[in-house]
């Protein structure tokens, strides 16, 4: 029996739908798409901040920094990046419907990787995840957008639903539940 769903947000509750701001940013800097994707998303500051090491901000600055530009302008910077990124309401439906609540209760807790020191596909992160909610491993699904999420936590016993498709993703939990 499953008592337990954990959702990624990135990548699967709020997304990058249209690639067109971020085209454009690139293009306005002379780089190729890829490139600022692995500068912001693949860099050393990233992976600090993910693990709580370095600050959003600092991973900001640093990112202006390499782009020769004044941190002033990271704010803008960062909203024109993510201006393509969408929230998914039906997910956040279907979520509202396997909790009958409001969404900011959906969330019985939240793994943050930042707070907690460790990324997926760590086994501890699965782990720490499970605890939260007292349940067991074959009690629990993780959605996730990266394969090597899914394979870390089938490692842990999970299940694991990789996300491509918003529909897709929607009949097989439906089916797993």
């Amino acid at each position: 029996m499953i008592r337990a769903i954990f959702f990624d947000f990135g990548g699967v509750i709020q997304r990058t739908e249209y690639q067109s701001p971020r085209q454009h940013l690139a293009e306005r800097l002379n780089m190729e798409y890829d490139d600022l994707v692995r500068l912001v998303f693949d860099s050393e500051t990233s992976r600090k901040a993910c693990l709580g090491a370095a600050t959003v901000d600092a991973h900001w600055t640093a990112v202006m920094k390499k782009l020769n530009r004044p941190s002033s302008e990271s704010h803008a910077f960062r909203d024109e990046f993510f201006g393509g990124d969408v929230l998914d309401r039906e997910l956040i439906q279907l979520m509202r419907e396997l909790r009958r609540q409001k969404f900011v209760d959906v969330f019985d807790a939240m793994t943050i990787s930042a707070e907690v020191g460790v990324v997926k596909p760590e086994a501890k992160i699965f782990q720490i995840a499970l605890d939260q909610l007292q349940v067991r491993a074959k009690e629990a699904i993780l959605v996730d957008d990266f394969i090597e999420n899914i394979e870390g936590c089938e490692k842990v016993g999970m299940q694991g639903l990789h996300f491509k498709d918003p529909e897709k993703a929607f009949r097989k939990l439906k089916a797993l539940l």
